[in-house]
């Protein structure tokens, strides 16, 4: 800020010491450190109050922003209409469908000026061609191998009543 050397300061401190005297230097010393320590803290505050301005601009600037989103985002649901949510799959689904006719529309007007009729296009259902006159073959899968019969572990054999079981021969 102010560019003073070593020499200037000690110009400063000789002069001062024979202007105010080496009895009244150390209380006026002190003085003026107060008084610097003061303008100190009042520029910090100055500049704390300053910044808190400037953080507070910038959130009434980003509150701005988030009110303009949610309001066009708001505007935009309420076009849709006021009964119907915005649906992607039924949006999806429309654009299939007219990608569908309109490849269907230029076939089946060709198969019209052909053969001569000015006859609406025919439905979905007609486009699909019949089928052919020799099918595939079914397939022919090789046999399956012959089962064991299944018999239950000793363990779960029920005797019939009067009768005691036969002693285990599995230890465990």
């Amino acid at each position: 800020m102010f560019e003073i050397g070593w020499s200037e300061l000690m110009l400063i401190g000789i002069v001062a010491l024979i202007v105010i005297g080496p009895k009244e230097l150390p209380s006026v010393l002190r003085t003026v450190g107060r008084t610097v320590g003061k303008l100190r803290r009042m520029a910090g505050e100055f500049q704390g109050q300053f910044q808190e301005a400037l953080r507070e601009a910038d959130i009434a600037d980003m509150r701005k922003e988030i009110t303009d989103i949610t309001d066009t985002a708001r505007s935009s649901f309420t076009s849709v209409g006021a009964g119907e949510m915005f649906d992607p799959l039924k949006s999806i689904r429309e654009e299939i469908r007219a990608t569908v006719e309109s490849a269907a529309k230029p076939k089946t007007e060709a198969a019209d000026a052909a053969a001569g009729v000015g006859a609406p296009a025919a439905p979905l259902g007609a486009l699909v061609p019949p089928p052919s006159e020799d099918p595939l073959p079914p397939p022919v899968f090789p046999p399956a191998p012959a089962a064991a019969p299944i018999e239950p572990p000793l363990s779960t054999v029920i005797p019939a009543p009067g009768m005691t079981p036969a002693p285990s021969t599995s230890q465990q």
